[in-house]
């Protein structure tokens, strides 16, 4: 029994020897070291945290402030730089971890204008020093969403493209922040970047080598608007969105480029809803004389790409002429031509193209992503027929009254270059005692500005009306054929502060702030602000608001908040307000 003893004690302690002497032989027995300590387990996503189909992403909660939470500077493309420049938008790269999603993403490269960024892609005194200045970067592709902050699921998407001429412009603009909207409308609302000027729209046969869908297009920044719809179609469920009820929306530029969507081949099942304001996708043949087509024919932009190729050659010394460009062109592979233009800068190559007078661009009748007759593609019944809710102000051409001698008139409408215009309008307060008059801004052979004959207004209606009025007829008069649901509204609202009320009244542009619910922080927000008409101001706004909501869950603008039945085009809406109500007119067409 001791002996049994001693044996289990050396094993309990695993000591026992294995000498021959013993007469037992024991493996000593290791007892087990303590585990090391689990690794903790991934801290949870936070409530701002969301899943893409590239990675997570945070955003803000800005609850406390806008009552939304935000999601800012998320890609919905690869950066379409190097060998992706002048190529259809590819899916972004997936990452892993969480990627923050709290800042705006770079504007997209441009040359500087009115209402481009500033240095440092925001709203500031830079915009006005950078002017005529390449700014931003062709790193852009990035979409911002904002929804209301609570836990409700299913809510209607709203993808706004912002305007600028197809050459400026960028989400970052305080005028275009979907916080109001977002709210007010109970909805998820999107802005999406595209690419600008001739990174975007270009035709040069050299770089369209096929392959992916839309390669063999120039219509770069129309793909862009597509990739962002179709970013919304794979990811806005987990931002609370409902996948299958998003208006596409955009102004000026934006709107046309959302009708040239509407007619793409490539479109159909990405919308179900267009807001569209100031847009055409007019040709000249689809108009009466003496009026201003939106879209020239794809051969035009075929003959704008090869005199920028010629004016590159020349101003970097390759070739002496247009004819030693022709001949040099002519010597090249397509391949060889498609890299000299991939190897320039991105500022320099937009700038050169500007100098020349060779940076204006628009959607390409092309016949793979644009039918070569967007009209006659509606009037064939060949489009994206959705409920269509479009809009107009009044004064359209007024934004544009510089333009009035390229169009026949003696002289430009203003005497103000745009640097001037920008310090007016960024150092305008319009509470303070008026220090500007019409006389600082407008010829004097244009005033008063409504006087007999050639007048200020009289002129700046003939861009009004050859331009917007006359796109705007051929468009809905047209979709009206194969639809009745259309509705159509005119802002009339015009009471900024002088002299801005007679300068721009109710321009072009000027119902982004209404529909927005914007009246702080941008260049358009210093001449339309002030307290002499903020209820009424703000009253029209949260009506406008109401019913581009209604119109984004039912596909029908009527709301009780306008207190008038909006009839279908070819009857239209008046918007307008007093100094302290909202002033709401139908007009029902006979």
């Amino acid at each position: 029994m001791a002996g049994a003893m001693v044996v289990t004690a050396c094993l309990a302690l695993g000591a026992c020897g294995g000498g021959s002497g013993s007469g037992y032989s024991f493996t000593p027995i290791v007892p087990p070291t303590t585990p090391p300590a689990a690794e903790p387990p991934p801290p949870a996503d936070g409530p701002m945290v969301r899943q893409t189909t590239a990675g997570k992403i945070e955003g803000v909660d800005d609850s406390a402030k806008t009552g939304t939470w935000f999601w800012k500077g998320v890609p919905f493309a690869q950066p379409p730089v190097g060998a992706l420049r002048w190529r259809a938008p590819v899916e972004p790269a997936a990452w892993s971890g969480i990627r923050p999603a709290t800042t705006f993403g770079n504007a997209c490269l441009q040359i500087g204008r009115l209402f481009s960024p500033g240095t440092s892609n925001t709203y500031d005194a830079t915009i006005g020093t950078n002017l005529g200045k390449p700014v931003g970067s062709e790193d852009c592709l990035f979409v911002n969403i904002w929804r209301p902050a609570t836990t409700e699921t299913n809510l209607p998407v709203l993808l706004f493209v912002h305007g600028g001429s197809n050459i400026s412009g960028y989400t970052a603009d305080p005028l275009y922040d979907g916080a109001t909207l977002a709210r007010k409308a109970n909805a998820v609302v999107i802005t999406a970047s595209y690419r600008l000027g001739i990174l975007g729209f270009l035709n040069v046969p050299q770089i369209r080598p096929g392959g992916t869908a839309g390669d063999d297009s120039g219509n770069f920044a129309l793909l862009d608007n597509m990739a962002a719809l179709r970013f919304i179609q794979g990811n806005v469920a987990n931002f609370g969105g409902d996948p299958g009820n998003v208006t596409l929306s955009g102004e000026s530029a934006g709107a046309t480029n959302l009708l040239a969507v509407m007619t793409s081949p490539m479109a159909k099942g990405l919308f179900h809803k267009a807001f569209e304001m100031s847009g055409g996708i007019s040709l000249a043949s689809n108009l009466p004389p003496l009026t201003l087509p939106t879209l020239s024919p794809a051969s035009a932009s075929l003959a704008q790409g090869q005199a920028i190729l010629e004016k590159l050659l020349i101003a970097d010394g390759t070739v002496a002429d247009s004819a030693a460009a022709k001949v040099y062109i002519a010597a090249r592979t397509p391949q060889q031509i498609a890299d000299y233009l991939r190897a320039q800068e991105g500022g320099a190559l937009l700038t050169a193209v500007t100098a020349a007078g060779l940076g204006a661009v628009a959607p390409i009748p092309d016949g793979t992503v644009l039918p070569v007759d967007p009209i006659g593609a509606i009037a064939a019944d060949n489009y994206v027929k959705v409920p269509m809710l479009a809009g107009n102000t009044r004064d359209e051409g007024k934004l544009f009254a510089s333009l009035l001698q390229n169009i026949g008139f003696p002289k430009p409408g203003w005497i103000v270059t745009d640097a001037q215009r920008f310090s007016m309008m960024f150092n305008f307060d319009p509470d303070a005692a008026p220090t500007l008059t019409v006389n600082d801004i407008i010829d004097p052979s244009y005033l008063p500005v409504d006087k007999p004959g050639v007048s200020y207004n009289a002129a700046t209606d003939t861009i009004t009306q050859g331009l917007f009025g006359a796109s705007r007829d051929n468009l809905l008069n047209t979709m009206k054929t194969r639809q009745s649901n259309i509705w159509h509204y005119r802002l009339d609202w015009s009471q900024e502060a002088a002299p801005w009320n007679e300068v721009y009244g109710a321009s072009h542009a000027f119902d982004l702030p209404f529909v927005f619910g914007n009246f702080e922080g941008s260049l358009l927000s210093k001449v339309m602000g002030g307290k002499a008409s903020q209820p009424g101001r703000i009253a029209l706004s949260n009506a406008m608001i109401a019913s581009v909501g209604a119109f984004m869950r039912k596909g029908d603008p009527n709301t009780p908040e306008l207190g008038a039945t909006w009839g279908t085009w070819p009857s239209q809406m008046l918007l307008d307000a007093t100094p302290t109500a909202a002033s709401i007119t139908p007009v029902v067409a006979p």
